[in-house]
């Protein structure tokens, strides 16, 4: 099963780190990335830009808004996320809680839940 893990991060805890601690922190992350892609548990992660680079749409009533940054007030922003495949929940659980940011934002796990009309489709032909 697929499981998300959202890495949510405080920026103000991040810039507090030191530069030597961030880069200590960039080569445990990749390590375990590394570590969960040899075990045949990544199937990808990335880092996100920051939140004042993004953009939030909405369309109503056929118009679309947008504002700039994330949508949500929160201290806290989506800082990456990592999708995984475990057997079940709790094995979701355990390899999120050794994610090295863990220690600074917190991961929210959550399993990809299916769509059985998308088995129906049929692939696209990148020919045409």
């Amino acid at each position: 099963m697929k499981y998300l893990c959202q890495v949510w991060l405080d920026e103000q805890v991040m810039a507090a780190l030191s530069p030597s601690e961030q880069r200590e922190l960039d080569r445990q992350s990749l390590a375990y990335d590394r570590e969960l892609a040899e075990r045949g548990h990544l199937l990808l992660a990335s880092p996100l830009a920051p939140p004042d680079t993004a953009l939030t749409l909405k369309v109503r009533q056929g118009k679309l808004t947008t504002t700039d940054g994330p949508f949500t007030e929160s201290r806290e922003h989506l800082g990456g996320f990592l999708l995984i495949e475990a057997r079940d929940f709790t094995e979701a659980t355990q390899l999120a809680s050794q994610v090295p940011i863990a220690r600074y934002g917190s991961i929210e796990v959550r399993a990809l839940s299916d769509i059985p009309e998308h088995a129906d489709l049929a692939p696209v032909d990148e020919a045409r």
